[in-house]
């Protein structure tokens, strides 16, 4: 089967386009949830947040948008599990599930899900719909992040959206940005092969 004929059938993502295997998956996944690992080290403090602005949120939208809801979902809880044993791949080589930013990574787990899930219905083919389900993605981040920010600190809600939230948005817009260059174009390229 060629290239050309799986990249525009419908419900593929771009994993769909290598050979289909277990072995395939198994390395997809752990791939995914090293990929999220090594984007967390990419950690800049925010000044009055517990939060830092990392790569992980990026590669885990990547992740879920790329590989579908299933594997999305099994690299991001692979990563989630193995941090919280105490592997340092969290923001700045953190690990433990103790963390006043651990509900982020439990709401990138929802949201590779969900991206991933999207993208089979083809919302990573165009630019317009690539942005929805980043921004859609990202919200879903922030509605398990933010809270458990708040619970975990002692912190107002609004005090958690004012330092979990608002310092990250225009982050999150220039991640979504690269993401809507990237993945039709992936679909476009591959489209010509």
């Amino acid at each position: 089967m060629s290239l050309a004929s799986v990249s525009f059938r419908p419900g593929a993502v771009l994993a769909d386009l290598l050979p289909a295997s277990r072995v395939r998956d198994v390395a997809l996944v752990v791939g995914g949830a090293a990929l999220t690992g090594l984007a967390a080290q990419i950690s800049v403090p925010v000044p009055g947040s517990p939060v830092p602005v990392t790569g992980q949120t990026f590669a885990a939208l990547l992740v879920g948008t790329a590989f579908g809801a299933r594997r999305g979902f099994l690299s991001l809880a692979l990563y989630a599990l193995v941090g919280a044993a105490g592997v340092p791949w969290f923001a700045g080589g953190s690990s433990g599930a103790g963390g006043a930013s651990f509900g982020y990574v439990l709401g990138m787990l929802l949201a590779a899900t969900v991206v991933g899930a999207l993208a089979r219905r083809g919302a990573d083919r165009s630019v317009l719909r690539t942005a929805g389900a980043m921004a859609l993605g990202s919200a879903l981040i922030y509605a398990v992040g933010v809270p458990y920010l708040a619970l975990s600190t002692g912190m107002s809600f609004g005090a958690a959206v004012a330092a979990g939230l608002t310092p990250f948005l225009i982050g999150d817009a220039l991640k979504a940005a690269l993401a809507m260059g990237l993945l039709p174009a992936t679909w476009k390229l591959v489209g010509r092969s």
